[in-house]
């Protein structure tokens, strides 16, 4: 039995959407969420959440020290530090999604495209973001301290050759003064 709030509509004042929705007789994701939150009001008077959005953080600092970053080295340093800040909400988020999945045991024996296996791959997606951005910085920092070595021209037997060391730590550029200071 189809629910009481659904009903194939008139197409005036419907989105595509809708109008496709209803030709399946199918509910559509807004339907869905409407639903629920409809189903929900009492569960959520008795466990009120915050109606407002997260608070977003302040990312001005961080803009400002990369827009001053004059090297890799500079660059580097606002954007482990700004991953460093990120980590613990992303992780919250990450661990709710992995509560989610595992509400109730759904996620036992779950199939791999399953709900619960979803809200998995979005936890772990989640931090994706931060190991991603760290392995590039590192890429970055690899390109310009430890380039890959130029091929040389192979001798005979290229077994014979010992494999070269990789070059020192280069040294700090010197700083150079700022006129006025």
């Amino acid at each position: 039995m189809p629910d009481p709030d659904f009903e194939l509509y008139d197409n005036v004042g419907r989105d595509a959407d809708q109008i496709a929705a209803a030709r399946y007789g199918m509910a559509t994701d807004r339907d869905l969420l409407r639903w629920a939150k409809r189903d929900a009001e009492p569960f959520l008077a008795e466990h009120p959440l915050l109606d407002t959005l997260l608070p977003s953080p302040d990312l001005a600092p961080y803009y400002g020290a990369l827009s001053a970053a004059e090297t890799p080295a500079q660059v580097s340093a606002v954007t482990q530090h700004l991953l460093d800040a990120a980590e613990p909400v992303l992780q919250a988020i990450s661990d709710y999604l992995v509560a989610a999945a595992r509400w109730r045991g759904q996620n036992r024996g779950a199939e791999p495209e399953s709900p619960p296996k979803m809200l998995m791959a979005a936890a772990s997606r989640t931090l994706d973001a931060l190991a991603l951005a760290h392995s590039a910085d590192l890429a970055i920092l690899r390109a310009a301290y430890d380039p890959a070595p130029t091929p040389k021209a192979r001798v005979n037997d290229p077994a014979s050759t010992p494999p070269a060391l990789p070059p020192a730590p280069p040294h700090a550029p010197p700083t150079r003064p700022t006129p006025g200071r």
